[in-house]
C-alpha cells in the first residue's frame, strides 16, 4: 500500500472536511449541528493525526464521511429517544409553520435503509457513502475500491434504485 499520507500532503484538508460536512448537513430536515461542529467531531474521531495511517486523500474523505454519518445518526437517535421527548417539538403560537422542504432526507430512515443495503451488498453501500455523502467522483471511488469506473457506475445505479424502493416501502 505504501507510506501513510502525511499532513503536508493535505494543506486544504480542513476545507475539504467542511465541504463534506456541508453536504451531509444540507440533506437533513432538522439540522442538529453546525458545519464546524460536525467537522471537529469527525476530525477527533479520525484518530491520532488526521492523516496518519491513511493511504490517500480519497481514503481520508471516505473515512471522514462515514464518521460524519455516524455522528449525525447518533444525534438523531438521541433527539428521538423517549427520555428526551421523542419527536416532540415545541412550537410557539406565532411561528409560521411550513412543511419540510423537498430533497431533505430523514437521517434515521436513510441510515436504516443503508444498513439493510449493507447487509445485502456491502460494496454498493460503500459506493453510496462515498458518492452521496462524501461527494467523491466515480474515478476517486474506483481508485479507493480498486475496481473499474464502469463497475462503480453499475453499483451506484443499483444502490440508488434499491434505496429509492426501500425508502418508498418504509414510508
Amino acid at each position: 500500500m505504501g507510506e501513510p499520507v502525511r499532513n503536508t500532503e493535505f494543506p486544504d484538508l480542513y476545507n475539504q472536511l467542511r465541504d463534506l460536512a456541508h453536504r451531509h448537513l444540507n440533506r437533513e430536515s432538522q439540522r442538529q449541528l453546525s458545519t464546524t461542529e460536525l467537522v471537529h467531531e469527525a476530525y477527533i474521531k479520525l484518530g491520532p493525526g488526521p492523516t496518519g495511517g491513511f493511504n490517500n486523500e480519497s481514503h481520508v474523505l471516505a473515512v471522514a464521511s462515514r464518521q460524519m454519518r455516524c455522528i449525525l445518526v447518533d444525534h438523531a437517535r438521541a433527539r428521538n429517544a423517549k427520555k428526551r421527548g421523542g419527536d416532540w417539538v415545541r412550537i410557539e403560537l406565532d411561528e409560521n409553520i411550513s412543511p419540510v422542504a423537498e430533497g431533505f432526507v430523514d437521517v434515521l430512515e436513510l441510515e436504516n435503509s443503508l444498513t439493510r443495503l449493507e447487509a445485502l451488498h456491502p460494496r454498493a453501500a460503500s459506493v453510496v457513502e462515498m458518492r452521496f455523502f462524501a461527494g467523491m467522483t466515480v474515478a476517486q471511488i474506483a481508485t479507493h475500491l480498486m475496481c473499474s469506473e464502469r463497475w462503480v457506475r453499475k453499483l451506484w445505479m443499483f444502490a440508488r434504485a434499491w434505496l429509492q424502493r426501500d425508502l418508498a416501502v418504509s414510508n
